[in-house]
């Protein structure tokens, strides 16, 4: 039974036994509901890519139920590893009871996929009578009483008092991590916040005086193995290290995606040679990548890229347009993907190149022959600007077609998918806590009707749903980490962590800029800048519609 919300702590009784008991009503509801779903689009004896096309409002909301019920899986994981180690605290236990209480209400009633979309359980094919799973005394008891305002009021009270700290509750990681945080975010604190703001109005490349401090610091080696120049940390180091950047400023926290993405390209799909090639180079920041994917009439059909790399001679020539290129004027080395195989129009005849560019300078951004390019201006997102590129007959070496072997573009790309998604949750996280301590600090010392905002129970009430949130985004996002660093396939779990931290962020930052109010919509206040920054997370590395299609296809097998 729940105390009474007049105690000072209105913690439920015996909650890690409750949370634990709800788990496996939401797996069942889970279960019945892939069974619903897959039924409805099998066509003989196989799932039909067609029908589950037509079904895709389903199909979606099927995989925002999964990434929730993997969220409280981990959320009790987490809970359960502090309460062992004697560090699951006031703070902990309500950030775990109303994750567990509006995620189970949001199960029951509705899940929020975007701003106007709702998955419902009736989208899933589920009958009123599949939905009695839901009825056991544990869910019923933490749906009516884990998220009271008794418990956010409280939670508030307690953040307030750790107003100085970046993180609200033990996030369970080891000590090792947790010292990497520490420097990476006094990092963050003392060369990125204080500047952050500046870079984004005047859109200006960020100074390649943080790239040097970053490269000193090993991220843009910092999973790439010892033998070839790395650091050989974890993808959970790489985590933390992105979260604490992104933290500062989602383009300083995306300096090493590109280094990430092309390292494990190399390391998947490249050969000896050119692993000893680049790897190094690539680790100790002598060389700055970037990734040559997109199209302009592509998107996310990666399989229809039209751009062309003919063979001739002991080089290929690359001929056709690309969009969306991130940090290109000042990369070396352009992780490109190009149709060998004009024969194909789908993936299969797609080929990754390292090719190689000289840097460009502010007056010639793009003096390499054979390529030109223009920038494309954005809301967000500018610290390393965006650019579209023409080829026109650019040269690549044809040792620099990665693995030697035309044709494996496409599969060498996928392999890179869990490693990104995993950052791209970690950089979700950092820019949702941003908001977070952006919207926690104008509550605090902005006063309206003679208080500060953060007295009134709405506001508070913000803050405490963005504390829990970041908490579930971040548990899921290290379970990711966890499962790739002991080699198992995970790009299910990398997808839910993308998919869940990116709502996260875009939340956070609308809530954080409705406690500004007006003054949240005036350019001076970083809060405007986050708000842009999160926007993006949605769309770049898989946009939250194709994800979701992603995580149903693997449910449906």
């Amino acid at each position: 039974m729940p105390r009474d919300n007049a105690m000072t702590t209105p913690v439920l009784d015996d909650l890690l036994s409750l949370t634990k008991a709800a788990i496996p009503a939401v797996e069942a509801l889970l279960a019945t509901a892939t069974d619903r779903l897959r039924e409805a689009v099998t066509e003989g004896s196989k799932v039909s890519p067609d029908l589950t096309e037509q079904h895709q409002a389903a199909a979606h909301a099927l995989a925002w139920l999964a990434t929730y019920t993997e969220a409280l899986r981990q959320m009790q994981t987490w809970a359960t590893r502090l309460d062992a180690a004697g560090g699951f605290g006031e703070i902990e236990a309500l950030l775990h009871q109303i994750a567990f209480g509006e995620y189970l209400a949001q199960i029951a009633g509705g899940i929020p996929m975007s701003q106007g979309e709702i998955a419902r359980p009736q989208d899933m094919f589920l009958t009123q009578g599949d939905q009695r799973a839901m009825m056991s005394d544990a869910v019923m008891t933490l749906t009516q009483n884990g998220n009271s305002p008794a418990a956010r009021a409280r939670l508030v009270t307690l953040m307030q008092d750790n107003a100085g700290h970046a993180t609200f509750g033990a996030t369970g990681l080891d000590d090792e991590l947790e010292m990497i945080r520490d420097q990476f975010r006094r990092y963050a604190d003392e060369k990125v916040v204080p500047h952050a703001h500046d870079w984004h109005l005047k859109d200006e490349l960020i100074p390649m005086e943080i790239l040097e401090d970053l490269s000193e610091m090993g991220v843009f080696g910092l999973t790439i193995p010892e033998d070839f120049g790395g650091l050989g940390l974890s993808k959970a180091s790489m985590v933390v290290v992105s979260e604490e950047l992104s933290r500062g400023y989602i383009g300083v926290g995306s300096l090493g995606t590109r280094s990430e993405i092309a390292a494990e390209l190399i390391l998947s799909g490249g050969t000896d040679e050119q692993k000893q090639a680049w790897l190094p180079r690539i680790a100790s920041g002598e060389v700055l990548p970037t990734a040559v994917f997109t199209e302009p009439n592509t998107g996310s059909d990666l399989g229809s890229l039209r751009t062309r790399a003919a063979k001739v001679g002991d080089a290929y020539e690359i001929t056709g347009n690309k969009t969306w290129i991130t940090h290109a004027a000042r990369a070396n080395v352009m992780t490109l993907m190009a149709r060998t195989d004009p024969e194909t129009d789908n993936y299969r005849g797609l080929s990754m190149f390292l090719a190689e560019k000289q840097p460009g300078t502010e007056g010639d951004p793009f003096p390499t022959p054979g390529m030109t390019g223009g920038e494309i201006e954005v809301l967000g997102y500018r610290g390393m600007k965006e650019y579209e590129l023409g080829f026109d007959g650019f040269k690549v070496p044809a040792g620099n077609l990665l693995g030697g072997v035309e044709g494996q573009g496409f599969k060498q790309l996928m392999q890179t998918f869990e490693s990104a998604r995993i950052q791209t949750a970690a950089r979700a996280i950092g820019v949702a806590q941003s908001a977070l301590e952006v919207g926690m600090q104008y509550a605090l010392d902005r006063k309206q009707f003679g208080k500060p905002l953060i007295a009134f129970p709405r506001v508070a009430d913000k803050l405490a749903m963005m504390a829990v949130e970041i908490m579930v985004a971040r548990q899921l996002t290290y379970f990711a980490a966890w499962e790739k660093d002991h080699d198992r396939r995970c790009d299910l779990e990398a997808g839910m962590a993308k998919l869940i931290g990116a709502r996260v962020a875009w939340a956070a930052a609308d809530n954080a800029l409705q406690i500004h109010g007006g003054n949240g919509f005036a350019l001076e206040y970083q809060i405007s800048r986050i708000l842009c920054d999160a926007r993006i997370l949605n769309i770049f590395e898989g946009a939250a519609e194709i994800q979701a299609t992603v995580i149903a296809r693997r449910l449906l097998g």
